[in-house]
């Protein structure tokens, strides 16, 4: 009897042990670099995974040229990936792994001290193929600065960033979206474009990242294209990017790739 006893509660802990590892672990939210973590909702064989299995590299769009705020013309269906505030290790390192996944680019918009501390990250998010822009030395708001301050906040991150990506910056976004008709036009004459913001992710709330996938696809289903502000400082961005990229593909939207080029100076008028 006791070796049947025996017997029996080995076969029990046998079968356990397989039932226990057959289980899907639970997710890894911790930071990681070049590391993906997929929201909690989505599971390995969803129609979400399956679809973006299938559908991969059939998001990337058109390369769109742009002198000017003027040339920012979307079509609809077609959005712009922009994120802010970055670059930092651990998040934004995520982010280009899930655009290069893919195939996708993005735009940059970095704060000058940020760009600063993680040279290198700067200069692989400009290698990669991305837009880079300036969002400021140290994201001041800019409507509570005189003129001159605001300009050199401005010409202050524009050149931090040109030296930490080892590119020129060809694109400026307001912090907190603080601007002026002035700022703007003198932004405009350093030959850099304004991003403005059609579709605001609010991924800076304190919110679950697929409380952030659903508001972003909710406002762009109501505009139809636009460009999307995230930011690439927030562990939450890194988490549902993957998600509303595959979300963006099943429902046929096209990403858009930015590509500045310097607007051709008028022809001097000839001396009469």
């Amino acid at each position: 009897m006791q070796r049947v006893a025996f017997l029996s509660g080995l076969i029990l802990s046998v079968a356990l042990a397989g039932c226990q590892s057959a289980r899907r672990p639970a997710p890894d939210t911790t930071i990681k670099t070049s590391s993906i973590v997929a929201p909690d909702s989505e599971t390995e064989g969803s129609p979400l995974q399956m679809s973006r299995d299938s559908l991969q590299h059939h998001l990337a769009g058109r390369t769109l040229t742009v002198a000017s705020i003027h040339d920012l013309r979307l079509e609809d269906k077609e959005v712009i990936l922009s994120f802010d505030d970055g670059p930092i290790p651990g998040r934004t390192d995520r982010v280009l792994a899930t655009l290069d996944q893919f195939g996708v680019k993005g735009a940059f918009m970095m704060v000058g001290e940020m760009a600063e501390l993680h040279p290198e990250l700067a200069r692989r998010v400009a290698m990669e193929g991305n837009a880079i822009g300036s969002h400021t030395y140290r994201h001041e708001n800019l409507a509570a600065l005189t003129f001159d301050m605001a300009m050199k906040e401005i010409s202050r991150g524009e050149a931090a960033v040109t030296r930490a990506s080892g590119v020129e910056v060809n694109f400026f976004r307001f912090p907190y979206l603080a601007d002026s008709h002035q700022l703007r036009a003198a932004v405009a004459m350093r030959d850099m474009v304004v991003m403005d913001v059609d579709v605001d992710s609010k991924d800076y709330f304190s919110t679950s990242p697929a409380a952030v996938t659903k508001r972003t696809m909710d406002l762009l289903h109501r505009r139809g294209r636009g460009i999307i502000l995230m930011h690439d400082i927030h562990n939450r961005t890194a988490t549902m990017l993957p998600t509303l990229l595959s979300r963006l593909e099943v429902e046929g939207y096209k990403v858009v790739t930015l590509q500045f080029k310097k607007p051709t100076a008028p022809a001097e008028m000839a001396s009469l």
